[in-house]
């Protein structure tokens, strides 16, 4: 059963290679969904796939690449538009 989950990431997380590696990091894992920066300075996300996938790729997105300082990473259950079936995992233009 797929799991869906809406992440906001907080910290240095922009500028430091963060949505290119949680996209690397996703695909790894067989997550689907999408990541973009906000232009609050937060990084957001949707992930969606098997529990133990998700929670993998939550793991990571606590710690990001080496260059950024995750402050706070909150979770929260997908908004309404926001889930749906994703075929793949892709980085979006920022918000």
């Amino acid at each position: 059963m797929a799991l869906t989950v809406h992440l906001i990431v907080s910290g240095r997380v922009q500028g430091v290679g963060y949505r290119d590696a949680l996209v690397e990091r996703a695909v790894a894992e067989g997550v689907t969904g999408w990541v973009r920066n906000r232009r609050d300075g937060t990084v957001e996300a949707i992930l969606q796939g098997e529990a133990a996938a998700v929670t993998a790729v939550k793991a990571w997105a606590r710690r990001g690449p080496p260059a950024a300082r995750v402050r706070e990473l909150v979770e929260q259950p997908a908004p309404d538009d926001c889930d749906m079936p994703y075929d793949r995992f892709e980085r979006l233009p920022t918000a």
